[in-house]
């Protein structure tokens, strides 16, 4: 494979320089081949990060010089690549990780969900650099998956573990009048969930709020827990599920509410909307004992947030 090659000398006196051009050069995670002497596969956005880097060595008086190499006999090419093992970054987040979930006792969810995003960000920082995967990164993105899912069990426990199974397409016609069945005192997806199904999905829907899921109706359809008719399916949570299975996936507000319910309900990547709608949902749940009227009171919200995502135009 192509290489590229940096080489650069840089004034001895200069030492914020050196720490900004160390802190580059780590942050590309560039081999290093002995001293001023940096090695990147050949990658289009490598080489425009090292010639941005050129540029400011040249303008503080230094040497910098960016070279294309072709690929390498063999027995260089594999010690080269060795040069990129990230197999010790990984064990090092792992590592991280086992203590994080030690002190799960110690934090309230939100603050063990913050230390999880922080760690995260760690995680996607060494995958970003780990030109060759393998094994370690499969291992350890396959050990993050575990460890939120470890979160989201320890603080809610009746949480719904995701099936493995193709989402149906469904017709909403078929769909109308229905009763509808979820866990009781609803959490950010099934109170999203309710919202969507009436707003979208079913507009005569009833919703019955369950204190034992074993109890579900026989003619109800239900959501949001195991074993229900739609529940968490592989990375997809319930709102997401229902998004796909009534073909509303294209409704570009909606996808950002189901990114802000993903983010809520089992981690990931935070919008900048979650925060406060969290909020907002406890401070209703407190205030509001009566399972329908939350549900009224938090359809008010998600509908301006509908609205607001549309660029501020509702079409009801």
């Amino acid at each position: 494979m192509p290489w590229l090659l940096f080489v650069a000398t840089l004034p001895g006196q200069n030492g914020g320089l050196r720490v900004r051009f160390w802190r580059q050069m780590k942050s590309l995670g560039a081999a290093i081949l002995r001293d001023g002497v940096y090695l990147l596969p050949r990658r289009e956005d490598l080489k425009e990060s090292l010639e941005e880097s050129q540029g400011e060595l040249s303008a503080a008086g230094a040497s910098a010089y960016v070279l294309d190499l072709a690929q390498q006999e063999a027995a260089l090419e594999n010690q080269w690549i060795g040069l990129f093992d990230r197999g010790e970054a990984y064990r090092e987040c792992q590592v991280d990780l086992d203590a994080l979930l030690k002190r799960l006792r110690e934090w309230s969810e939100a603050e063990a969900r913050r230390q999880f995003r922080l760690w995260h960000k760690s995680l996607e920082a060494v995958v970003a650099i780990d030109y060759f995967p393998g094994e370690a990164r499969e291992r350890a993105q396959r050990g993050a998956a575990e460890a939120e899912a470890r979160l989201t069990r320890y603080y809610s426990p009746d949480e719904p573990l995701p099936a493995h199974r193709a989402i149906a397409r469904l017709a909403r016609r078929e769909y109308q009048g229905r009763r509808w069945a979820t866990r009781r005192r609803p959490w950010v997806d099934r109170i999203a969930c309710a919202w969507l199904i009436r707003r979208f999905i079913d507009r005569d829907a009833t919703f019955t709020w369950l204190g034992d899921i074993r109890r579900a109706p026989k003619d109800a359809l239900t959501f949001d827990f195991d074993g229900a008719s739609f529940t968490h399916v592989d990375d997809k949570v319930t709102f997401e599920v229902l998004l796909h299975a009534f073909s509303l996936e294209k409704d570009a507000a909606l996808l950002r509410i189901g990114a802000m319910v993903h983010a809520l309900d089992v981690g990931g990547e935070p919008t900048p909307e979650a925060s406060g709608f969290e909020a907002m949902l406890s401070g209703a749940r407190a205030r509001i004992d009566d399972d329908d009227q939350l549900l009224a009171e938090m359809a008010g919200v998600l509908d301006s947030l509908y609205v607001h995502f549309q660029g501020g135009k509702s079409n009801k």
